[in-house]
């Protein structure tokens, strides 16, 4: 196998992906035409929701739900702090504040039961943002039990999560994305995610009156139907600008890419489960090294694999396992730095020590590469390297600028 730089994440491109792009450029209509819809709809039937919007990003789909969900200043909106920083970030701009629950170290995502006392604790809470941290399932019965409690509206941040599923109380699986437990789901199709558009998201729902509102917020806030028009012309070129909405539009282009790649979504969620299986098989047996928790009933899209290392009793310097692997070409990631620790967050009051949990995760989190086209030869040869060079980088082992032998 010829040697080639391993990332910690990589798109899968094949030849009818290309196909299916150069079909939609020859066909003159690249933008908002039929195969944005038809995308939306086989994305709605996947999952399993009644109805799918796609739009231009992640970020774009996060801020589409609040400002559909109708938030804004005065309300607060609940998340993780063990997220990338749009989770939180969907919140301010609709001028609403984001807070944090810490994480529960089992599964990763927020927990439920400190969800419960800070819901209770404070009566501005509007809306719920759970995240499902690497593509394993948040617990949405009991999240969704909080919710209903208490008029919160739900929307799951299932940016790593596509083709993840959960067995519910009653035996029956859920695919995320249903809305069986909530308003409404945000998907990322980044090039790392589970499928990709290049950049692209969407939003799912069940409800046709926030459906309504996200296919209109996403394209500047006009509305052509004549029944949902305030003054109906009878004009064929009439539209109202009935909200303030944003040009978050997804293409033709980008659709048709979606499309061709919806349909292998299982194949690629199946590769990854494989290689997160052999990276715990290789690696469960190191004490200084805490694999992932595989949680019963549930199905993970793998979108990360991450470690938890020791680096305090191993005398060993995250930096630099970083610099050593990318070094001999593996690049890792970190994934993430606590929202609440970055500054502008800090500048909202939030400060270390607030989610002990999470800060001590992120002490410890290294995420190994994962994606469909890694080799299994190539995943052996990230362990191989990663426990040598945690060797090299230990205090009782040669120090950067000496002889490492990975």
């Amino acid at each position: 196998m010829e040697k080639r730089a391993i990332s910690y994440g990589r798109q899968t491109i094949e030849a009818d992906d290309i196909e299916a792009v150069v079909k939609v450029l020859a066909s003159g209509m690249l933008t908002q035409g039929p195969v944005v819809e038809e995308f939306e709809r086989k994305l709605a039937a996947y999952t399993g929701a009644k109805y799918a919007v796609a739009c231009s990003n992640g970020t774009a789909a996060l801020h589409l739900a609040c400002k559909a969900a109708g938030l804004g200043p005065g309300d607060k909106v609940l998340t993780s702090p063990l997220t990338f920083l749009a989770s939180a970030n969907a919140a301010l701009y609709v001028g609403a504040r984001p807070d944090f629950v810490d994480i529960d170290s089992g599964t990763l995502n927020i927990d439920p039961v400190e969800v419960e006392k800070k819901v209770k604790a404070s009566p501005s809470i509007k809306a719920l943002i759970p995240v499902h941290f690497a593509g394993a399932p948040c617990d949405m019965e009991k999240i969704s039990r909080i919710a209903r409690e208490r008029g919160l509206i739900v929307i799951e941040d299932a940016c790593h999560a596509l083709g993840a599923s959960w067995t519910d109380s009653r035996g029956e699986t859920r695919k995320v994305g249903s809305c069986s437990n909530s308003d409404m789901t945000v998907f990322s199709f980044h090039p790392v995610k589970s499928i990709t558009t290049g950049e692209g998201g969407a939003v799912t729902t069940n409800s046709p009156k926030l459906y309504e509102r996200l296919i209109s917020l996403r394209s500047h806030g006009v509305v052509k139907h004549s029944d949902r028009l305030f003054k109906p012309e009878g004009l064929p070129w009439y539209y109202e600008m009935q909200d303030l909405g944003f040009n978050y539009r997804l293409t033709d282009i980008q659709s048709a890419l979606g499309l061709s790649q919806l349909g292998k979504l299982d194949r690629f969620i199946s590769r990854r489960a494989e290689l997160a299986a052999f990276y715990t098989r290789l690696l469960s047996k190191y004490q200084f090294i805490k694999t992932p928790a595989v949680h019963p009933g549930q199905l993970s899209a793998w979108h990360l694999y991450a470690v938890r290392i020791d680096f305090a009793s191993l005398g060993a310097s995250r930096k630099d396992v970083f610099e050593l692997m990318s070094a001999i070409g593996i690049n890792l990631q970190v994934h993430y730095i606590p929202v609440h620790l970055q500054p502008y967050y800090r500048g909202l009051g939030f400060k270390p020590g607030d989610f002990p949990k999470t800060e001590k995760f992120y002490d410890e989190e290294v995420s190994l590469p994962i994606y469909p086209l890694l080799e299994d030869e190539e995943a052996g040869a990230v362990v191989e390297a990663l426990l040598s060079t945690l060797a090299c980088a230990s205090a009782s082992q040669p120090k950067r600028g000496q002889a490492c032998a990975i």
